[in-house]
């Protein structure tokens, strides 16, 4: 009988692993390093409270260092929920064979932008006029800090590897902005949404620069989940992100915080014209 048991225990913990079910009540959540990590705390902090009580669970965010740190902690079960860019959303896929499933983005994400700059006393008018100028993008696997103004460029004429005197990688989209308002870049770029904040907060450095381009509009930021998660979790996070209403004052603080005017569901398919970017610019076999 004790035999019978045993072969049934493991049968059954072997049935749960399958179904994803999130380690001993706890969702573990983290995102792209894209700001300073002060600051991803500070925005999460309230949507984890809010997320903890529509499902019941504990809710645990863990920085990273590093983009690559998410899609590899989800691939490997380490993580449930992660805050992705476009790029490594593909990254994500890619890694997991197709399983990792995007639930919802931010109705911004549909119409996202980059935003190209220099110093406020440059003398450039065109993105054809970066040439043989020091050049910052954000992280190596940002999608509108790296991926697509890459792309654009690269469908400008312009090669960032051959017409810029040098290029370097700030690691984040407002380091990239204290890159080029302290002189370390001639310009770079960033995503309209961290722009658009900081200058909203008059941020010294975003003072001491200017906007020289705008690119066109792509898909970017979603929450995706490991693709084993437990079906009926998923169900209850999506259902908590489009529930997200700005009418109401303590969802629209949480909001705010996302820089969201709602969340709106998504789907693996909108972002093939980033996998199909992130291939012609070489980044993806």
């Amino acid at each position: 009988m004790s035999a019978i048991f045993r072969i049934l225990a493991v049968a059954l913990f072997g049935l749960s692993f399958a179904h994803g079910t999130a380690a001993q009540g706890v969702l573990r959540v983290s995102a792209i390093p894209d700001e300073a990590p002060t600051e991803l705390q500070r925005k999460f902090k309230p949507l984890g409270e809010y997320l903890a009580q529509e499902t019941g669970m504990k809710v645990e965010f863990t920085p990273v260092t590093d983009y690559a740190a998410v899609v590899e902690s989800l691939a490997t079960k380490k993580l449930d929920l992660a805050w992705l860019g476009g790029f490594t959303f593909v990254q994500t896929k890619l890694r997991t064979n197709g399983t990792a499933i995007p639930i919802v983005q931010r109705a911004e994400d549909e119409i996202f932008t980059s935003r190209f700059i220099v110093p406020a006393g440059s003398k450039a008018k065109t993105l054809a006029d970066l040439k043989g100028k020091t050049f910052a993008f954000g992280s190596p696997s940002s999608t509108s800090g790296h991926l697509m103004p890459r792309f654009f460029l690269l469908q400008a004429g312009i090669n960032p590897d051959k017409d810029f005197k040098n290029v370097a990688f700030s690691g984040a989209h407002d380091a990239t902005v204290a890159f080029v308002a302290g002189g370390k870049a001639e310009a770079g770029v960033l995503n309209a949404s961290v722009w658009d904040k900081l200058v909203k907060a008059k941020n010294p450095n975003a003072l001491k620069v200017r906007v020289l381009a705008t690119t066109p509009p792509y898909y970017d930021y979603n929450w995706t989940v490991r693709g084993d998660l437990d079906p009926a979790l998923v169900k209850k996070l999506t259902a908590a992100f489009l529930k997200l209403d700005p009418a109401n004052p303590a969802h629209k603080a949480i909001l705010d915080l996302q820089r969201a005017s709602k969340f709106i569901p998504t789907k693996a398919s909108n972002y093939d014209g980033i996998e199909n970017a992130a291939k012609s610019a070489g980044l993806i076999k």
